[in-house]
């Protein structure tokens, strides 16, 4: 008989200390910080959850690595280990090394990406809509109908509307479109994983008119594990076999390796293009570094491949999942709006929903994210109108976004259950008073990916 209780599939061998702060304390560095708390430093955390990015606790085998490490410049025998890997698991023909998935991002799009592009995508996340946007094209969201209701839960909110993306074809013509992105799992989107079907579907499309497919696929273990938990067809197939069907549908994917690669630093960028891997690797000398190494040092190359051989394995993903919907449920059962059901990475709380008194364009999600720090110094991400608003061109009008959510994002291999439960406790204090929550409004910004820095006050 299977035991109920899954537990971390891996013992602790080094420990990092937390400093514990005070209510009062925090209120003079939330000040300090303008309220934003991306400019909180670390050492003022209690528990971080402000992303699942380049935060993982590396194994000893990664560490090992490290040790390991090749740092020549040309031909480093930590390169050709970890181009290997990755061709073992995605199938492609060339492997590009970053240093992280933005970069990727960056030499993709200004090799194919030009004023009036469009690149359709199910929800680009923040780095890559800014990267399209900044070379002028247009990133298009196109989530599927079931994804708008964040409280029906439905296994695959990820997936993109395909019946949307081949209307987006007909009205501009295939030849605007440089290629068409799936992210995998849905970041901007609750965190929810893109099913195999709607993979195929998407690749038919772009097939048929010879468009391009690429994965975003920082986090392709967890949206692999959710497949094969909840795809028919898939519970008796490995995550590895399922992961090689799901980029044998596509053309190319960029990575961010410190999500799913386990590392805190790296990503890669991949195609089956000869004459665009020519290109990209032409970029990358100029702007990143040499192709045998693509700004990293041998030692995060090696750290690199060995974190993507642990991701798959299936007790970890089991872990890893069952972490993240035991915070899901627990606040979710005493009324805590959250996206249903339980993603892979994080845990999203409707923000809009929970605190119907402030008006989007006072962001309710950032009012919840300076709370929950305010009341047990937790750090989390406001995914709403501050991150995804827009201003209307003519009228220089504020257009809120779609919704107005706070991610919990959770390291992997980090935090214990008693971790978890501090945090669950936390909501649930700041749940009790939420109508005495006010918004926040914006005295400072840049014109590009304003969250990483402006300033806010209280209203």
């Amino acid at each position: 008989m299977p035991f109920r209780t899954i537990i971390e599939p891996f013992r602790i061998k080094v420990v990092e200390p937390i400093r514990m702060t005070t209510p009062e304390e925090r209120e003079r560095i939330l000040q300090r910080a303008h309220y934003n708390l991306f400019l909180v430093r670390s050492d003022d955390v209690l528990i971080d959850l402000l992303t699942d990015s380049g935060t993982a606790a590396m194994s000893a085998a990664q560490w090992a690595g490290v040790m390991h490490g090749d740092e020549s410049y040309a031909g480093s025998r930590s390169f050709y280990f970890f181009e290997s890997v990755v061709r073992e698991i995605f199938g492609f023909k060339h492997v590009i090394p970053v240093h992280q998935g933005r970069a990727a991002e960056r030499i993709l799009f200004s090799l194919v990406c030009k004023p009036g592009s469009i690149i359709p995508n199910n929800t680009h996340f923040d780095t890559t809509r800014a990267n399209i946007e900044y070379l002028g094209g247009q990133a298009i969201d196109l989530p599927c109908t079931e994804s708008q209701d964040t409280q029906t839960p439905h296994p695959f909110k990820g997936n993109m509307d395909v019946d949307a993306l081949e209307r987006l074809i007909r009205e501009v013509g295939a030849t605007r479109i440089p290629l068409v992105m799936l992210t995998v799992t849905n970041n901007s989107g609750g965190g929810q994983p893109v099913s195999m079907a709607n993979i195929r579907a998407v690749s038919q499309i772009c097939r048929q008119h010879n468009i391009p497919l690429y994965l975003d696929t920082c986090r392709f273990a967890e949206n692999a594990y959710l497949i094969k938990m909840r795809e028919p067809g898939y519970q008796h197939k490995s995550v590895r076999e399922i992961v090689r069907e799901m980029f044998s549908y596509a053309d190319g994917c960029t990575m961010s390796a410190k999500k799913d690669g386990l590392a805190n630093i790296g990503g890669f960028l991949c195609t089956n293009d000869d004459q665009l891997a020519q290109q990209e690797k032409e970029l990358l000398i100029l702007t990143e570094g040499f192709p045998t190494y693509g700004g990293l040092a041998g030692r995060d190359l090696e750290a690199m491949a060995i974190g993507l051989q642990e991701v798959l394995d299936e007790h970890y993903l089991e872990y890893r999942l069952a972490s993240v919907r035991y915070l899901g449920e627990h606040i979710a059962r005493e009324g805590v709006p959250i996206v249903q059901p339980p993603g892979g990475h994080a845990i999203y709380i409707d923000a809009g929903l929970m605190l119907p008194q402030i008006p989007p364009l006072q962001y309710p999600g950032q009012a919840l994210v300076v709370e929950l720090y305010r009341e047990g110094g937790i750090r989390s991400t406001e995914i709403g109108s501050v991150m995804f608003g827009k201003f209307d061109p003519d009228t220089g009008q504020e257009i809120p976004a779609r919704k107005e959510l706070v991610r919990l994002a959770i390291p992997r291999r980090v935090y214990t259950q008693s971790h978890v439960d501090y945090v669950v406790e936390a909501i649930l204090n700041v749940h009790s008073r939420r109508e005495q929550l006010r918004g926040y409004r914006i005295v400072w910004q840049t014109p590009f990916l304003r969250h990483f820095s402006c300033h806010f006050e209280p209203i």
